[in-house]
Formats: structure tokens, sequence, C-alpha cells
């Protein structure tokens, strides 16, 4: 899982070669995975300043209420946004805290406004801009 994590591009002989396993034994356990849901699927993480998404914003959003039209309204209004990169139910303050990438300040200010404060769900945004990035990863801990 390691190997698969650090590169999905990899072909099965370089995979079986990395782990020590024949290709049809590192394909039968790649088949297992993904019928067991272990492997949602597979992508090719890009470099978001080159793709025109510099920009990474944590907003902490507070709902309206906790009626469940609120959620489900709200969740919809996620989904529908790539911008939304990830979005965490938490505790604390905050109802939600959103991951958003967009190219620049502008671009952000005219999405949460166009967006986030005019939804119907959404109390108040409290937004952070990340500085500077230490460590990203997508690997989970195995």
């Amino acid at each position: 899982m390691r190997e698969i994590q650090s590169d999905a591009s990899a072909s099965l002989a370089e995979l079986g070669e990395r782990v020590g396993m024949a290709n049809s034994t590192v394909w039968r356990k790649l088949q297992e995975f993904e019928a067991a849901g272990l492997i949602r699927r597979r992508v090719a993480l890009l470099d978001p300043a080159k793709a025109g998404a510099k920009l990474c914003v944590f907003a902490q959003v507070t709902l309206e209420s906790h009626a469940e039209a609120t959620v489900a309204g709200f969740a919809r209004m996620v989904a529908g946004h790539p911008e939304i990169m990830e979005c965490h139910a938490v505790s604390g303050t905050a109802d939600y805290i959103l991951k958003i990438r967009v190219a620049d300040v502008e671009a952000y200010e005219a999405f949460m406004s166009a967006n986030l404060l005019r939804s119907q769900h959404v109390r108040a945004v409290v937004s952070s801009f990340s500085l500077r990035e230490l460590k990203y990863s997508t690997a989970l801990p195995l």
C-alpha cells in the first residue's frame, strides 16, 4: 500500500520489484484492495500554482442552524464548487472547515461573496490564508 500511495502510475512490474512479489500477485492484491474500497481511486496530483490555484484558504464556516434542511443545503452547495477541495465537520466554535483553492485573493473574495456569504445556510465565515506550506501529503500513515 505504501508503494501504490507514493506512485499510482507505477506498472505492475515496478510495484512487484519494489515489494518482492510476482506481477500476478500484485495485480490480484490491487484488485482486492479496490473491491474492498481500500483504494478509492487513482489520481494525478497537480501543482496548484501551475494549475492556476495558488492561493490556499481555510474557511471556518458557522451555519445558520443545525436543522437537517440547513445541513443538507450546505452540503449541496459545497459539492457544487470545485474550489472547495475539502470540507470537514469539526468541533469547536465553527461547524465546518473548508479547504479552498483559488488563483489569488481577488478570486477568493469573489468566490466568498458570491457563494459562501450569499448562502442562506451560512451565518459566518472566518478565513485564514496559507502563507507557506510546510508539509503536504496524500499518503496515509501505514
